[in-house]
């Protein structure tokens, strides 16, 4: 049943997209291209707890519990795979604590938009050496060489959305990208990861 947990994975990006849209749309003036997808959880009425529950912090539960599954049927392999996957791990508590911290609309500069700013610079920070010493790990492993392109060029694409398109491209559109892609990639790593024969 372990080797077929990359479900869950997948489970989270469709869980997490469902939310989004889902709870987008029951928010009026709410734009998925304006509109960065944490705004669906800011405030304490009941609609911005569901959605911080469903859209961040069960898929990035879920996510992290795959990495950890991934990381013990590692055991045998290089450091840099385990090593990468335990910040994938970080990444993906991060990922679920800004739903546990969400935002503030009151004020920008309220201290609960710091605690959420600061769990979602964790998750990219996380992601982004983990996806390196992945990728890295990955070329010395014949059965996970098949993800070394990818995540190679996540570990790239994932910060430029994140930090750089916001100021080239509505930072709605930014933000779902760089989710869209770090979910992916975590999924797709952890199906080629369960699937690889074990030594």
């Amino acid at each position: 049943m372990a080797r077929h947990a990359y479900y869950l994975a997948w489970l989270a990006l469709a869980l997490h997209c469902l939310a989004v849209v889902g709870f987008g749309a029951g928010l009026e003036g709410y734009s998925h291209l304006r509109h960065a997808p944490a705004l669906l959880g800011a405030g304490h009425d009941g609609h911005a707890w569901a959605f911080n529950l469903l859209g961040f912090v069960l898929p990035g539960l879920l996510l992290a519990a795959v990495m950890f599954q991934s990381r013990s049927g590692l055991d045998s392999t290089g450091w840099a795979l385990r090593l990468g996957l335990a910040l994938w791990l970080l990444s993906a508590l991060a990922f679920a604590a800004q739903g546990i911290l969400p935002l503030d609309p009151s004020s920008v500069s309220a201290a609960a938009n710091g605690r959420h700013a600061a769990g979602w610079s964790l998750w990219w920070m996380a992601f982004v050496p983990g996806a390196l010493l992945l990728a890295f790990g990955a070329g010395r492993t014949p059965a996970l060489r098949g993800v070394r392109g990818p995540v190679a060029l996540a570990a790239l694409l994932v910060p430029v959305a994140a930090l750089a398109l916001p100021g080239q491209i509505p930072i709605g559109a930014a933000q779902r990208l760089a989710f869209v892609l770090w979910f992916a990639c975590l999924a797709w790593t952890a199906t080629v990861v369960a699937r690889a024969p074990q030594p």
